[in-house]
């Protein structure tokens, strides 16, 4: 099966038209696709697992898998929720690797990879003052996300930060609208607790 484009194709018939071409054996379709949804990835992989080493490399596996997996997706599927679905299984496995295999350091410093992060909730203000509250407040809310339980996580990056719809998410995360929404009420009502200080 091939799509046809034309001037008035959207960005979801040129995924679509690529993953077509990646699954008839033009490896170079690929390029195409990571052009269009490296970026979001990465940024969506960094406020799952608070890492960008790590958020790199599960990226990177991310196309990886869409290359192997090419065959499996469906003409009718929406290409970038297939994609955020292997983001999203990737992270999982992640956190569970992680969870049997600690990494810490009571001598490690911290501050290069908080730095790091700060371009992850970025805060354009006018004056030094402001701008440290600014920071101040951003990294209370990473560190507040972080500690959110996995599933409460997930539903809130992706329908807050990669402003998902709950339906999408649903179906990224391989579950019921409803479940999405218990998530993201459950989620606020924990975010808004302890962030107390900062609203």
């Amino acid at each position: 099966m091939s799509i046809i484009l034309d001037a008035q194709s959207t960005p979801e018939d040129r995924d679509r038209a690529n993953m077509m071409r990646l699954q008839s054996g033009r490896a170079e379709a690929l390029n195409f696709l990571m052009e269009r949804h490296a970026t979001a990835v990465f940024h969506y992989l960094c406020r799952m697992v608070g890492n960008e080493d790590d958020a790199n490399d599960l990226a990177q596996e991310t196309f990886v898998r869409v290359y192997r997996s090419c065959k499996s997706f469906h003409p009718d599927q929406k290409f970038s929720t297939w994609l955020f679905t292997i983001a999203t299984n990737l992270a999982r496995n992640h956190f569970r690797w992680r969870a049997r295999h600690p990494n810490l350091s009571l001598d490690a410093d911290h501050s290069e990879s908080d730095k790091a992060l700060t371009n992850t909730l970025p805060a354009s203000t006018p004056n030094p003052g402001e701008a440290s509250l600014a920071n101040e407040r951003a990294a209370a809310v990473r560190a507040a996300v972080e500690k959110l339980p996995e599933e409460m996580r997930e539903a809130l990056v992706l329908c807050e930060w990669e402003e998902r719809s709950v339906a999408e998410a649903a179906a990224i995360l391989e579950t019921t609208p409803k479940a999405v929404e218990s998530r993201l009420y459950r989620a606020r009502g924990l975010l808004r607790e302890r962030l107390k200080n900062w609203l």
